[in-house]
């Protein structure tokens, strides 16, 4: 069973700047029936929703910066409320609240907490992971612990399927252990030769370390154009329940512009059926 397709913001962040009006149409146009924001640009949530309902785009879900969240939760949820979301995710967590890092027990209970308050604007929270949250933390996957410790209730999953992969588990049977705590799924595609490059997270537009001179082995891809087993990925998306996939490319490649990459996304879903 096909599922809705949405696009991350994120991946057209050029274009959504200089003009999110003409950007969400062009979005609509490729097919997609809903996106997830990384930010409004400055927008009111107002004028964003008006936009969505105007041109016939579902505001699914927003990723929303974690220490942003925990400075004033409630006019967070607010905000996104009115726009229409009913998903907001923790997008990315800094190195000191990675698992076994001194900060992530701490963080544990702050995104517990902010489940419960989203909960009462009708968000419900999720947790976009990346791969450093495949460190193993007393035997466990510290993906695992966060989602053992924090209720359903409170926190559900975003799992993003090409981390899943680079961080060495397999992305449809990862994807089907979570079935029915997976209402949105990131569907994320890359080419890699050799050895992970050392600053991988440059990729993502994060620096992280001090940059070395080194030939990057790794590249983001169109869904479909890549190392994933799309159609594999496509069935767990239904198996384990999902209501919505999204699309993300952190940055093009193949030649394509950022628009054109997120274009071959819809195609290649559309060609799958979707």
């Amino acid at each position: 069973m096909a599922l809705p397709v949405a696009v991350q913001v994120y991946s057209v962040r050029d274009s959504a700047e200089a003009n999110l009006a003409d950007t969400l149409r062009k979005i609509k146009e490729m097919g997609y029936q809903g996106v997830e924001f990384a930010g409004l640009y400055g927008l009111s949530p107002d004028y964003v929703k008006g936009l969505c309902d105007g041109i016939g785009l579902v505001p699914v879900s927003a990723h929303i910066p974690l220490d942003e969240m925990l400075a004033d939760p409630d006019k967070t949820f607010a905000d996104y409320a009115k726009i229409g979301c009913k998903f907001a995710a923790v997008p990315y967590v800094t190195p000191e609240r990675r698992p076994g890092a001194e900060k992530f027990e701490e963080t544990i209970r702050q995104i517990a907490g902010l489940g419960e308050c989203a909960k009462k604007y009708g968000i419900t929270l999720l947790y976009h992971n990346h791969d450093f949250e495949f460190t193993k933390v007393n035997g466990e996957y510290g993906l695992d612990i966060l989602y053992k410790e924090v209720s359903p209730e409170f926190l559900q999953t975003e799992l993003d399927l090409c981390w899943v992969n680079v961080g060495g588990e397999e992305p449809a049977a990862f994807l089907r252990k979570y079935t029915g705590r997976a209402p949105v799924v990131h569907l994320k595609d890359f080419h890699m030769s050799g050895k992970l490059p050392k600053h991988l997270y440059a990729l993502i537009g994060i620096e992280e370390e001090e940059k070395e001179e080194e030939p990057s082995t790794f590249e983001f891809r169109p869904v479909g154009h890549g190392m994933q087993n799309m159609p594999e990925i496509l069935k767990a998306c239904t198996d384990a329940g999902a209501s919505w996939v999204v699309v993300e490319q952190d940055e093009p490649s193949m030649g394509l512009s950022r628009m054109d990459s997120i274009k071959a996304s819809r195609e290649y879903l559309a060609s799958q059926g979707w």
